[in-house]
């Protein structure tokens, strides 16, 4: 398993594990799963060399943080955690009472990386950061990072922390590859680390789905699997097929792959199954050929999705036969 040395965190596994699902009841994982399936995936996904667990507060309200702490045990200690605050009224004392909760769930008494869960559109950084800036001065966590911030954004956390603010969480993937415009290369040229959520888009980039077979539950709302952007999305589907094949490992693993090329990227997929867990780790041994990075990188580009309303209205007119 590759690594990458972040500053304050130590070497770090490129491919991690996000928790969002554990203790998620929209994702079909009942009470038990934290005692069986949670565990079988946390404790296969250290063997296999994964260091990064990803958490929050409001995952599961709390539940994800508990099943992870409780699930990884003394290895706790030995891995890097990272954990979110929901910015709702982020004042320093509110700031440092959310960390000691999610610290107590997961049994810990440092949180390695402590992120801002999402911009607040009202309040700004120079308000939250101070807080954040108290709990590293007390070693209270290892590193700040943020999630779902703009480049300008993240730029503004770090002149309010006052020290650089280590990394940020986005959407990105092949099928949502916007942060290769600007926030993988602000990342390369700081030493900064982007943190791909839904490296898999759910599950578009594992190739079962297409217009013959779509996700149920919580997927089904997702746009990218409506008719139109499954037929867009075929091009793109049929590269990453094509390198797959070529390296004997499922789709899914090279989309992985390809993230973990990029400089400063490191990945969180969630996983169901043991099986899944084994399939994600295999990306991060896997070298792909510089015209295999290339060819993805412009199937990514080149596919554009139609907008959540387009995809609603159109689900409309098939139902209606229209």
């Amino acid at each position: 398993m590759r690594t990458l040395d972040v500053d304050g965190l130590g070497p770090v596994s490129r491919i991690g594990l996000g928790t969002w699902q554990f203790g998620s009841r929209e994702w079909g994982y009942g009470e038990g799963y934290a005692s069986g399936a949670a565990r079988d995936i946390v404790r296969r996904a250290r063997e296999l060399g994964v260091t990064l667990f990803d958490t929050a507060e409001v995952y599961g309200f709390g539940r994800s943080e508990r099943i992870l702490g409780e699930a990884l045990g003394d290895e706790r200690a030995r891995v890097v955690v990272a954990s979110k605050v929901f910015p709702v009224a982020p004042f320093p004392p509110v700031v440092r009472s959310r960390l000691a909760g999610s610290a107590r769930r997961l049994g810990l008494d440092r949180v390695p990386l402590y992120q801002v869960h999402q911009p607040n559109p009202v309040v700004p950084d120079s308000v939250t950061m101070p807080g954040m800036r108290r709990l590293l001065d007390d070693d209270r966590i290892g590193a700040v990072g943020v999630s779902n911030y703009s480049l300008a954004r993240w730029r503004s956390a770090d002149a309010a922390l006052g020290r650089p603010v280590i990394s940020n969480q986005v959407h990105f993937s092949l099928a949502h590859p916007g942060a290769l415009e600007d926030l993988v290369p602000f990342a390369e040229r700081e030493g900064r680390v982007v943190i791909a959520y839904s490296p898999l888009a759910q599950g578009l980039l594992g190739g079962r789905y297409d217009v013959g077979n779509r996700p149920g539950r919580v997927r089904a709302a997702n746009p990218l699997f409506g008719t139109e952007n499954l037929r867009r999305a075929r091009p793109l589907l049929d590269v990453l097929r094509e390198v797959a094949d070529a390296h004997d490992v499922r789709p899914g693993t090279v989309a992985l792959a390809w993230l973990v090329s990029l400089p400063q990227v490191v990945v969180i997929p969630g996983a169901s199954s043991v099986e899944q867990v084994e399939a994600n780790a295999a990306a991060g041994d896997l070298e792909l050929r510089g015209d295999e990075v290339a060819a993805l990188t412009a199937a990514a580009r080149a596919f554009s999705p139609v907008s959540a309303a387009r995809t609603l209205v159109d689900g409309v007119r098939e139902r209606l036969g229209v």
